[in-house]
């Protein structure tokens, strides 16, 4: 193994990152690094999040720069605000013996004018979210005559939430002769085509297999049924008592009621998404870079550039939509050699989904069985025993307080005292948990039923009407299927964005021309009143509770009325990979009453 020294990299920076810890070089700076130093192609590097790429591309721009000439040479873009602090961040500590180096963050959420400012007193280094440094571009106060370098990290994300355009834009004002090199966890046709376009024969860097997940990680996931998630969440963080990891939600929304109901149940959590303002994501991040946090509930977009270390867990409150986002969300665990858990919450319905996934990272997920009541006491009552043995006494401090402690307890045996130390601990646990129901269903393989085929196999081969609701649940019929584009997670949305409160959903039915779906019995009837006569992208939303007749036949034999509306040539939410992220894109940028927009201010008199 080469040493930094080795590969080239100068006194000044070398002293810098010996003080940050370095020691040997990860093997994508092995790889990486020699070859920016001294070659001038482009470069493609394949590497998983946490495996040293900032530092890869980091040290040897450094080294590259032209202290002389005080203006952008190096341009380094990343999808998020959070991202793009941490690369400056790191690369302002690489650098603290580089003598006159400037380097400059470039977002949005802070003040324009103050970027302004400094930009115009000269930089070396520009890291950008490609929205903001557009925003300059724009405004003429940002010259990018005398960029060398042009590195895209996380590129796959930068695709996903839509900034095509805005790096279009960019590139198109950095000189021709420019060496460019792009970093990815993934590589999706997205990126391949990219590269055809942007980047002049790349030479290719694989660190692992292309799209493989970490080697340090297990895969799990535990099957129950949707209303049952939040128990089973619950259960999972219960039963591993050290737990220090990220839960990742579809939803703002979503995010913000888990992360509450969490704090109600006395866990130390909080959440993160695109409704916080930039101080109070900062704050948020620090607490849980401090492990002030236990368990952090966010996004996607917003955990994007989140780096922490020594996370022992990832937890998905269902699978993401995008398969290639499961990479990224496991990727932030079992980091530098390390190992983590990537775990899934899944209903019967994502097993598809899980497949795809394998296949993606080529690795099997293990079926993991929610934790018992039990199971999670004896857990938990180990953890306490194994605390109070390496607990610290300070023998100075507490020995003052000692003889009157001896002679309030000394009539308790040891049997007793141990007892009572559990029981002062455990016994709000064990009550809680005392006679509670297993949370697991059968992992069995199902079948999609044919439109107008109402019945499909349930458990042990019984017949299962899908007309038929859950226990507790009422069972809703919504005039929207696979051909409007309509998809479960374009449902989950509009219910959460139309029906006031929170609406647990259960079993979703989804058909060719309409859906079938459970909420709970209480909730049924203002989610029916809250879809009727809004509008899907052209196509008039009706919903009632589901009864006994053929929704598969033509409107005109049916019973009851039905009102439709004509499938028009509007972009349709949801239809496509495109549409999706880049309505995520959209949705974490702007309000929630714009979200809102989208379904109620179509609202029509009745």
């Amino acid at each position: 193994m080469k040493t930094f020294q080795e590969l080239g990299i100068c006194d000044e920076i070398l002293k810098a990152i010996t003080e940050l810890g370095y020691e040997n070089p990860m093997p994508v700076q092995e790889q990486v690094i020699p070859h920016l130093l001294n070659e001038e192609t482009d470069l493609v590097a394949l590497a998983q999040t946490g495996t040293g790429k900032t530092a890869a591309f980091g040290l040897p721009v450094i080294q590259r720069i032209d202290l002389s000439l005080c203006k952008p040479q190096a341009l380094i873009l990343s999808p998020t605000r959070e991202l793009c602090l941490q690369i400056a961040s790191d690369l302002t500590d690489y650098s603290q013996y580089v003598s006159g180096l400037r380097i400059l963050p470039v977002y949005g959420g802070s003040s324009i004018e103050s970027q302004i400012k400094t930009l115009k007193k000269g930089v070396h280094i520009i890291v950008a979210t490609p929205g903001r440094l557009v925003d300059l571009i724009e405004r003429r106060t940002v010259q990018l005559d005398h960029v060398s370098t042009v590195i895209m990290d996380e590129a796959d994300e930068m695709l996903n939430m839509g900034f095509l355009d805005s790096i279009n834009a960019i590139l198109s004002k950095v000189p021709q002769e420019r060496k460019m090199l792009l970093f990815s966890a993934t590589m999706p046709k997205e990126i391949e085509q990219i590269a055809r376009t942007y980047m002049h024969e790349p030479k290719e860097v694989v660190v692992g297999s292309r799209n493989e997940g970490a080697e340090n990680v297990r895969h799990v996931y535990y099957m129950v049924h949707a209303k049952d998630k939040y128990p089973a969440l619950k259960r999972i963080a219960d039963y591993y008592p050290s737990i220090y990891g990220i839960i990742f939600c579809r939803t703002r929304r979503e995010t913000q009621e888990i992360a509450d109901q969490l704090i109600a149940d006395g866990y130390n959590a909080d959440s993160l998404h695109g409704e916080l303002s930039q101080t109070q994501r900062d704050a948020v991040m620090q607490k849980f870079r401090l492990r002030n946090l236990q368990l952090l509930v966010a996004t996607d977009v917003a955990a994007r550039g989140l780096d922490v270390t020594d996370l022992t867990h990832v937890i998905n409150y269902g699978l993401p939509d995008d398969t290639e986002s499961y990479t990224h969300r496991s990727g932030r665990t079992g980091r530098a050699g390390k190992t983590g858990t990537s775990i899934a919450i899944v209903h019967s319905r994502e097993k598809g989904k899980m497949r795809a996934i394998e296949k993606i990272i080529g690795k099997k997920f293990e079926r993991g069985m929610v934790p018992t009541g039990e199971q999670i006491c004896e857990k938990q009552l180990f953890n306490l025993a194994d605390r109070i043995e390496k607990v610290k006494v300070n023998e100075e401090e507490i020995a003052k307080y000692l003889p009157n402690i001896s002679r309030k307890l000394g009539w308790l045996t040891e049997q007793d005292l141990i007892k009572r130390i559990v029981s002062l601990e455990f016994n709000r646990l064990i009550d809680y948990y005392r006679d509670t129901p297993d949370l697991d269903i059968p992992d069995e393989n199902t079948r999609k039923p044919k439109e107008g085929n109402f019945a499909k196999e349930g458990r042990n081969g019984r017949k299962k009407d899908i007309r038929t609701a859950e226990a507790g649940f009422e069972r809703i019929y919504i005039n929207l299927g696979k051909a409007h584009g309509f998809f479960p997670p374009n449902l989950i949305e509009m219910v959460n964005s139309l029906v006031p409160g929170r609406v647990n959903i259960g079993r979703i039915d989804l058909l060719s021309s309409y859906s079938l779906f459970d909420v709970e019995k209480s909730s049924a009837p203002k989610v029916v009143g809250a879809l009727k006569g809004n509008e899907f992208y052209g196509h008039r939303i009706y919903a009632e509770l589901a009864t006994d007749k053929d929704y598969s036949a033509p409107k005109g034999k049916r019973k009851g009325k039905e009102e439709g509306g004509r499938r028009t040539n509007e972009k349709r939410y949801g239809n496509s990979r495109r549409d999706h992220s880049e309505s995520r894109s959209r949705r974490d940028r702007s309000s929630s009453k714009t979200k809102r927009s989208s379904y109620s201010s179509k609202k029509r008199k009745g």
